[in-house]
């Protein structure tokens, strides 16, 4: 009998049963555990044995990122020191860097689910997997090699850039797969393209990490290097790392590991729940992880709920594709504008590339200006960038409300980055 890394539910009652267990374990273990969620347990009025139902997770306090940072080095921490057996950090976009320890059984229940990812994938041990990742502190790298060994996958930890030993690693080993941001799937594709190594490689399958793609990148990644399948991967260092969830081969919205944690959708404002299908701040609590369990943790992502059945047939629930930050919200002439609305109308336009970056200025008079540059695509003369510049405009003022400049450019002339590309530059006071 093939392995497999699933649980065997067969409703999402089962699951329940799961969670309710999880969160009277998850409470009783940081109230013993962390003086800092004790008090704030006690100052919310809930002790252990407060839950008795799901229901009671409402009664819970928020964590956020700020109780991290507070708390550094070691935030939360809630088994004593000789218990952790590492630590990670994120790489720290604001402010101080948030450090998280590990316990041994955290490190194997990661590996466990992550190993979820590669056969939700449909990846067998025949495969071989290109890591191109971070590794050192950051979750990234060892998080995907620990579950491709787990998996029994072969695992090439080739890391981050270096152009030329990715391409040789996927002539000499054949990978099969590869592990990467979307902008470093982007510049891949596209070097791969130019040195004429498309037919020389073996690449089938892309898991993008850390970052949303917009429509375009991953259309255009896949007619460069011809994919079966690209994957997204959701992962944050508070939550173990990256393979919390994954796509399965129908694309129908991201399969989340429901037994390992809940997931709430919060409007950001109100913190009230949000209906199934609307977008609202991702809040997560964790159901069995030791060294630094997380009550309710505002992750700052804005997702949504995928209502209904998946046509895979899996009883895991499914949310969208990171849709951005809540902190990433860009106020435009007084228009709330995230940009992945951006991504959103650009992704609908025939005609540009897939990279673009948003440049907002402040005049002398006081008013705020935004410039769209946007690549034109592969092989389109520059005679229709008029018309291309006329359509955009249009599409982002019927759609986002808002009149923005627009520049075409070059194919080719926007920087790539093997990390996450830098799409938003604010120059305003």
């Amino acid at each position: 009998m093939t392995q497999t890394f699933m649980p065997s539910f067969k409703s999402m009652d089962e699951i329940y049963d799961v969670q309710l267990e999880g969160l009277k374990w998850t409470v009783k273990h940081a109230y013993n555990g962390s003086p800092v969620y004790r008090k704030k347990l006690d100052e919310a009025g809930v002790g252990p044995d407060g839950i008795k139902s799901l229901d009671d997770l409402k009664k819970l306090p928020f964590t956020t990122a700020q109780d991290l940072q507070e708390g550094y080095p070691f935030p939360l921490l809630s088994v004593p020191f000789e218990k952790v057996v590492r630590i990670h950090a994120s790489s720290g976009t604001t402010g101080k860097r948030k450090v998280l320890c590990y316990t041994q059984k955290d490190i194997e229940d990661w590996a466990h689910f992550f190993a979820r990812c590669y056969e939700m994938a449909e990846l067998t041990k025949e495969d071989r997997v290109q890591i191109a990742v971070g590794y050192g502190v950051w979750t990234a790298g060892v998080g995907f090699q620990l579950a491709c060994e787990k998996f029994g996958a072969m695992a090439i930890p080739a890391g981050p850039g270096n152009l030329d030993m990715q391409c040789q690693f996927l002539v000499d080993f054949q990978s099969t797969v590869m592990c990467c941001t979307a902008s470093m799937g982007l510049l891949m594709a596209e070097e791969i393209n130019r040195r004429g190594l498309r037919d020389k490689i073996n690449l089938k399958k892309m898991i993008f990490g850390s970052e949303r793609s917009s429509d375009a990148m991953r259309k255009r990644i896949k007619e460069l290097l011809g994919l079966e399948h690209m994957f997204d991967i959701p992962g944050m260092t508070e939550l173990y790392g990256p393979g919390t969830g994954l796509d399965c081969v129908h694309h129908t919205g991201i399969h989340y590991w429901a037994d390992y944690y809940i997931l709430e959708i919060l409007d950001p404002e109100t913190l009230e729940e949000v209906p199934e299908g609307q977008t609202g701040e991702m809040v997560v609590t964790t159901l069995c992880k030791e060294a630094v369990p997380l009550i309710r943790y505002r992750t700052r992502d804005l997702s949504r709920l995928v209502p209904g059945q998946c046509p895979c047939g899996s009883i895991f629930p499914r949310h969208d594709r990171i849709l951005g930050r809540s902190d990433d919200m860009i106020i435009f002439r007084a228009v709330n504008i995230y940009p992945g609305q951006i991504d959103h109308v650009l992704s609908g336009i025939e005609g540009i590339g897939s990279e673009y970056q948003i440049i907002l200025d402040r005049a002398p008079d006081g008013k705020d200006y935004m410039t769209v540059k946007v690549e034109r695509d592969q092989g389109v003369e520059s005679s229709r960038d008029k018309k291309l510049q006329e359509k955009i405009a249009a599409e982002i003022k019927k759609q986002i409300m808002v009149s923005a400049n627009v520049e075409i450019v070059d194919y080719g002339s926007l920087p790539r980055s093997e990390r996450k590309s830098k799409r938003v530059f604010d120059n305003r006071e």
